[in-house]
């Protein structure tokens, strides 16, 4: 005879943590912290992005007219020689996505998609906007402009045959802003 009654928990997912390979967005900070540790003091940004393995910080040199490449790899930083750049910057202040939310809603409104590549990219007077790169399971990529809590702003379909995108926006504007 059975005394004790199932108990149904609804699972609950960690889009940050889950291990079906989604891109490590709870590394983004941990890394900006190792690497600005290393290097002594805040830094400024071109781009940071993550894998489903690893952070890569892109650092802004010489008045923004070099970047160099900075990998963040099960807590050890390693970098590559800068290379002339130039384009907009922000500071790891900028940064205002939590980590357990930035992915849920793609995650749940496609479900049937892997979630290739998350990444910021500084935007003007230093304002950031976040990306997921999204592959289909039915073929076909997609680039995806999220706000810092995780909404949807722009759709983009990749057509990679003719590195063409076609557009679908939900806003009015895709950089995000602290404000709401």
């Amino acid at each position: 005879s059975s005394d004790s009654v199932p108990t149904v928990v609804a699972p609950t997912v960690d889009p940050s943590r889950d291990p079906a390979g989604l891109p490590r967005v709870d590394l983004v900070r941990p890394a900006i912290a190792a690497l600005e540790a290393q290097l002594g003091g805040p830094q400024q940004f071109f781009e940071i992005n993550a894998t489903s393995k690893l952070v890569n910080l892109i650092v802004a040199l010489n008045d923004n007219t070099y970047a160099q490449a900075w990998l963040y790899l099960d807590g050890q930083l390693s970098s590559k020689d800068a290379q002339p750049a130039s384009g907009h910057t922000f500071a790891a202040s900028a940064l205002t996505f939590d980590p357990a939310t930035i992915l849920a809603q793609i995650s749940s409104d496609l479900p049937n998609s892997a979630l290739d590549f998350f990444y910021v990219l500084g935007g003007a007077d230093g304002s950031v906007q976040y990306k997921v790169d999204l592959s289909s399971n039915q073929g076909g990529q997609l680039e995806v402009v999220v706000a810092a809590d995780g909404k949807v702003v722009e759709v983009d379909l990749l057509d990679s045959s003719t590195s063409t995108s076609t557009s679908t926006s939900t806003s009015t504007t895709s950089t995000t802003s602290t404000s709401s």
